[in-house]
């Protein structure tokens, strides 16, 4: 499946999603929401698949320019929805600026791990609109409602270091590493065991919108299924032999 907006590409049990507009800062647009739809669909449906990096080419992560501000605002469309329900986590490697949609983008992600000198911003309600990419539910989640009223309501930019103090940020290095230390995340995760992967991501995305009682059956009911399989036997023979375990996605 080839794409316009982005690059697809699959290196062992890591896929990367690599934006490929950088002469344009990378925007997010109806095409490339269109495109991201299908990649993550085709991503979803792919059991060896373990974990995805989100990346860009170029020195900004994304500058976040509605070039089809329509496309982002249709009543039928839940704008990164995609990449919560992806089975595989995903990673967001913010080596440069993401700003207004481009950070809405990364919010989306299950991991986020950014450059120190990165800066973060939306600067919508500057420009006279509000956010339409979900950070208004996104991050008061993420990062608590007190950054997110600054950096909404006053178009507050911050950069990686305190993006990783408010929590915002899992992770925050110097440019030069930041790839190498996704890379590394991801393949950590490609290590355990996919179906387990699978389940407590669903568990984490699924719960956030349940009350507490609820969230606490579904993650029961998500392990007892999990009992059934292979892996988790493999995992149990594993631990009582001593040895890594050897699991297959089944």
């Amino acid at each position: 499946m080839s794409f316009t907006t982005f690059n697809v590409e699959r290196r062992g049990r890591v896929a990367e999603i690599r934006m490929a507009r950088p002469d344009r800062g990378n925007p997010i647009d109806a095409r490339f929401l269109d495109e991201l739809d299908a990649a993550a669909q085709a991503l979803h449906d792919d059991p060896e698949v373990s974990a995805v990096l989100l990346t860009a080419e170029g020195d900004v992560f994304s500058s976040g320019r509605l070039a089809d501000a329509e496309g982002m605002a249709e009543p039928r469309r839940l704008p990164f929805r995609a990449l919560e329900t992806v089975c595989p986590p995903i990673i967001a490697v913010i080596e440069g600026d993401a700003i207004g949609a481009g950070l809405e983008l990364a919010l989306a992600c299950d991991l986020r791990i950014a450059a120190e000198e990165a800066m973060l911003a939306l600067p919508d309600v500057a420009m006279g609109v509000a956010p339409a990419g979900g950070a208004t539910a996104r991050l008061p989640r993420i990062a608590g409602r007190g950054l997110a009223a600054e950096m909404i309501l006053l178009s507050a930019r911050v950069d990686g270091r305190r993006a990783l103090a408010c929590g915002l940020v899992n992770e925050a290095l110097p440019r030069p590493g930041v790839r190498q230390r996704a890379e590394q995340i991801a393949g950590d995760i490609a290590h355990q065991g996919p179906i387990a992967v699978r389940y407590a991501k669903e568990a984490i995305v699924r719960g956030l919108d349940m009350p507490l009682e609820q969230a606490l059956r579904y993650e029961t009911d998500l392990t007892i299924i999990l009992q059934t399989t292979a892996d988790r036997a493999e995992g149990v023979r594993a631990f009582l032999e001593k040895r890594p375990p050897q699991f297959e996605g089944r």
